[in-house]
């Protein structure tokens, strides 16, 4: 079984078991989370589509742990103007590992 959920302005595929790096969540790390902007759920052949949440539908989650993500360099430079600007960016994120899916 598995599911479409949508956190942090993206959309993730996640199944039993699986542990997903989301956008940082103001939880603490060995809490339960629930997920209840599901999308999909899919078994097989079958599929349940939401319009555009499915009613009902909850994915739960457990916290593991806070970090940050790999740095990302920005340089900006401008030829002939005497212009470069350079920038460093590292977006923070929270590992859960989705437990239960109910659809």
């Amino acid at each position: 079984m598995y599911a479409v959920i949508a956190t942090g302005g993206k959309q993730y595929r996640v199944a039993e078991g699986d542990v997903i790096q989301v956008e940082r969540l103001g939880a603490d790390v060995g809490s339960e989370i629930e997920f209840d902007k599901v999308l999909m759920v899919g078994a097989g052949e079958n599929v349940t589509v939401g319009a555009p949440y499915i009613e009902g539908g909850k994915v739960s989650a457990t916290v593991r742990n806070h970090g940050r993500g790999e740095k990302i360099e920005i340089i900006k430079m401008r030829r002939r103007k005497h212009h470069r600007k350079q920038m460093g960016h590292r977006q923070d994120y929270t590992e859960v590992q989705i437990g239960a899916i109910k659809g």
